[in-house]
């Protein structure tokens, strides 16, 4: 497992595809699910208790992604200096230190944090929360381990088997709820979530232990070495504040969205699923995916800004287009998707959320290739504090949100929080100003071609129609006028190694 190998000469747009499948695949799985929740579960107090349990497991594997990005640069490191295998092991104990206590919380206090994430709501929507709480902090607790075994394969330039890992587990997970919904309800669902972690974190593992073996490495590789304990914790704590801190805002959001009605957080946390899942796939795999080459590289300011900024111009064009068409046809495709329970007021609403969201998006593509610099960078110090100001700062903003738009005001909260987020990072790699400037800029172009794209067929058409024919002129105007921005953006990511 320690030798050096050749390179797969895969650029980042490869692996960043190869890891964005991945995530695709997984999105369209929990997609199907929620389809299958939708469909087979009637909205209420049930699915409100779901969604807010389910807003503790979406925060877990922000910090999944949060740690892999923690544990690249060390384990790409000893991979160079013939260690890879004490480095993961020491990892892999300081992990089990921090998920240990986390999980005997999920369980022993699962009824009072039932009745904080659901606003203190009704009964029947504490008792569902506090039913799968459980089992989704296993689920998240056994991607953690996931991620640290896929952060060991890609230090060996190996990005598939981890891709083809999480595609399995994501199925068998599927096929699992399927099979057990109509006889156990809802509880299916976390049941099947936490099958998924735990196939997602046996077959990377199962295939590192089979390449170790296969190069005759010695017990003595797999002893845990280097920092101790204590410091690795402190450090993988003080790393994954932040991330935590931005999905803690989601959660902080719940109670005053359960404000809005009975119904209201399970609106809330479709849009938001949605709109997040857009974020993962068309961001997040290249902020996992660059992090080993950057981390060999360097980077100065310039290269910052030039690295987040063309990073996000391909996310930034989805954006545009989801946004659009959500805006457009997101009622009727809510209803076709979800169900007649989500159709008229509700369908209108949902699809309104998740083009409303498309700020939040920016914001949040910027994040996801800006935090992996501040790793490559060692810029974590003091992060905790930062991450504090920031819940604290959302709170007052998603009440004056709520109170004065609801749903909608709650939108624009998370997008305000997240700015702020990005300003911090940015500002502590000396690239803010010039970073955010041209990240607004390019959200305007897009947000500009996007309102006469689809804008100018609203005016004699019906939603679906102007909707389907909205994409093609978006499309057709990208084509045309190619901005400089997406063709460097292009440049750009072929030219990393």
């Amino acid at each position: 497992m320690e030798k050096r190998t050749a390179r797969s000469g895969l650029g980042s747009l490869a692996t960043g595809a190869v890891t964005a499948l991945a995530i695709a695949v997984q999105t369209g799985l929990a997609a199907v699910v929620g389809v299958i929740i939708a469909r087979d579960v009637e909205r209420g107090p049930v699915t409100d208790g779901f969604f807010a349990a389910y807003g503790v497991f979406v925060v877990l594997m922000l910090a999944a992604a949060a740690l892999r990005l923690v544990f690249l640069p060390p384990l790409a490191r000893a991979r160079l200096e013939r260690r890879l295998g004490q480095e993961t092991a020491a990892w892999a104990v300081a992990l089990g230190a921090l998920v240990v206590p986390l999980l005997l919380v999920a369980v022993v206090f699962a009824g009072p944090a039932a009745t904080v994430l659901t606003g203190f709501g009704p009964e029947a929507a504490r008792g569902a929360a506090e039913d799968v709480l459980p089992l989704m902090v296993l689920a998240a607790v056994a991607q953690l381990f996931a991620g640290l075994a896929a952060s060991a394969l890609a230090a060996l330039d190996d990005y598939l088997t981890a891709a083809v890992s999480y595609i399995v587990a994501s199925v068998v997970g599927l096929a699992y709820i399927v099979a057990r919904i109509d006889a156990d309800g809802i509880d299916a669902v976390a049941t099947g979530m936490a099958l998924n972690g735990l196939l997602a974190v046996t077959l990377p593992t199962v295939a590192l232990a089979r390449r170790a073996r296969g190069e005759a490495m010695p017990r003595s590789g797999v002893r845990p070495s280097g920092p101790p304990l204590p410091h690795r914790l402190l450090e993988a704590g003080r790393s994954v504040s932040l991330p935590l801190a931005l999905q803690a805002v989601y959660l902080v959001c719940l109670p005053f969205a359960a404000r809005e009605g009975v119904g209201s957080v399970t609106s809330f946390g479709y849009a938001y699923l949605a709109a997040s899942a857009l974020v993962a796939v068309t961001s997040s795999s290249l902020g996992l995916v660059t992090s080993v080459p950057l981390a060999r590289a360097g980077l100065d300011a310039p290269r910052v800004a030039r690295h987040v900024v063309s990073s996000s111009w391909l996310a930034l064009v989805a954006v545009g287009a989801a946004a659009g068409v959500f805006a457009l046809a997101g009622p009727s495709l809510v209803t076709a998707v979800l169900g007649d329970g989500y159709g008229a007021d509700v369908g209108d609403e949902l699809g309104h959320l998740v083009a409303l969201l498309a700020p939040w998006m920016v914001f949040a593509i910027a994040f996801s290739v800006t935090l992996p610099l501040l790793f490559v960078q060692a810029r974590t110090h003091g992060l905790v504090l930062v991450s504090l100001g920031l819940v604290a700062l959302n709170v007052p903003l998603a009440w004056a949100g709520q109170s004065l738009a609801g749903l909608t005001g709650l939108s624009l909260a998370l997008a305000a929080t997240t700015v702020v987020a990005d300003a911090v990072m940015l500002h502590r790699l000396h690239a803010a100003a010039p970073t955010l400037a041209a990240l607004l800029r390019a959200a305007a172009g897009i947000a500009a071609l996007g309102c006469i794209a689809f804008g100018l067929p609203a005016l004699v058409l019906g939603t679906g129609a102007a909707a389907c024919v909205g994409l093609v002129l978006y499309a057709g105007a990208l084509a045309l006028v190619r901005p400089a921005g997406l063709l460097g953006s292009w440049r750009y990511l072929r030219s990393l190694a």
